[in-house]
């Protein structure tokens, strides 16, 4: 199974890319490490991110994408091109997308049985969100 995790920030997409076979983890180096929705009012603009991040699961065979929830509103709520970033993945075909709930994450890292320090993915801090979310959900099934 080949998953992708995604932290939305503003208007950008932050992934982290793993698969887990026999119980072996692997991540990919991928060409990017996230993709930014410049101008969120353009129609063409929000297309071509969906393309963009479609194109790019096609090309790393990944089969389920799980966003990181954020909360809908209060202090620490997600922006409105957040949740449009959130929109235009989640309306892609032929993608597995979930969203997975903060606390569901901290569930699942506290009771893996695998620890894994992230300074030794060799991925950038900026992706520690996107890992766990997609670390959390290879671990949940």
């Amino acid at each position: 199974m080949k998953a992708c995790g995604v932290e939305i920030k503003s208007n950008e997409a932050i992934i982290c890319i793993m698969s887990k076979e026999n119980s072996l983890y692997d991540i990919p180096h991928t060409r990017v490490q996230k993709l930014a929705l410049d101008n969120a009012g353009d129609a063409e603009e929000v297309k071509k991110f969906q393309f963009t991040f479609a194109k790019l699961m096609e090309d790393y065979q990944v089969t389920d994408v799980i966003i990181r929830g954020r909360a809908l509103k209060g202090k620490f709520a997600g922006g409105p091109i957040g949740f449009k970033v959130e929109a235009a993945i989640q309306l892609i075909q032929d993608l597995n997308v979930q969203i997975l709930a903060g606390s569901f994450i901290k569930k699942e890292l506290s009771k893996s049985q695998i620890d894994i320090d992230f300074r030794d993915t060799g991925l950038k801090q900026y992706q520690e969100q996107a890992f766990e979310t997609v670390f959390a959900f290879l671990e949940g099934h």
